[in-house]
């Protein structure tokens, strides 16, 4: 690895919420299968809102709508898909399954599945089949579900977009980031005169040791946000995997 995960966070943000992976789809990056899609995606989505720049969400990343995997050429509708389809498959020979998957990694379509509003016909979307068919998982997660569920990836996305509406430092901040050799672990802190942002996020299926920063050693924190039930206070303890916590603090603070 030649780079941090800020690194690789800068380049690969925007690919990651296009190519759905904050959705949890393809168990990437979650192999071990200990937690919860629920609880990786509001690990990475933590990073989207609390980053600098302008976060976007795409339809249904805020209910943790996954990519599709279809299985037949036929239910793709982008032009893109069925000309290369067309050239290396058709025409060019190459193997269906390795082409098909392919598809499943890098496709457009993947992402572009109706809305899934409830577990009805068609995910509630229309009363008539929809161009691109629905995705197949439209019974477990769909808005319907989502709003019923007070832990679910929606009330979370909330709680991230009403952070970057009261608080202008995880708007306009300052980014300082700590611990740049830890390859599990990425820490960095927002702050914007007095009033700062420490956000702790663990990349990895495993627990991992987090040593806090020497700046925010002996200052009184609040948690604003967690994917997991955690106290207010800053400090050193084990993280659990894929954890997030927002920390405020403020630097005048003894």
């Amino acid at each position: 690895d030649n780079g941090s995960i800020a690194d690789w966070a800068k380049d690969s943000l925007a690919r990651m919420v296009s190519a759905g992976i904050i959705s949890g789809s393809n168990g990437k990056l979650n192999p071990t299968g200990m937690v919860t899609r629920a609880q990786v995606a509001k690990m990475l989505y933590t990073m989207l809102m609390t980053m600098q720049g302008t976060p976007y969400v795409y339809q249904g990343e805020e209910i943790g709508m996954t990519n599709v995997h279809f299985d037949s050429i036929e239910d793709y509708q982008d032009i893109q898909i069925r000309n290369a389809w067309r050239a290396r498959v058709e025409n060019g020979g190459e193997d269906p399954e390795k082409m098909m998957q392919a598809i499943w990694y890098i496709g457009r379509d993947n992402a572009r599945t109706p809305m899934q509003w409830d577990a009805s016909p068609c995910a509630g979307f229309s009363t008539a089949a929809p161009w691109l068919k629905v995705n197949p998982n439209y019974k477990e997660i769909n808005v319907k579900e989502a709003l019923e569920d007070p832990d679910s990836i929606f009330w979370y996305m909330k709680e991230l977009i009403r952070l970057r509406h009261e608080s202008e430092t995880a708007v306009y901040g300052d980014f300082t980031e700590y611990q740049k050799e830890n390859e599990a672990l990425y820490v960095y802190n927002r702050s914007l005169g007095d009033d700062n942002l420490l956000v702790v996020l663990n990349f990895t299926g495993e627990e991992q040791p987090f040593v806090l920063p020497r700046p925010m050693r002996g200052k009184t924190s609040a948690l604003y946000v967690s994917n997991y039930e955690n106290d207010g206070q800053m400090a050193d303890r084990t993280l659990r995997p894929y954890e997030a916590a927002v920390y405020r603090w403020k630097e005048t603070d003894k």
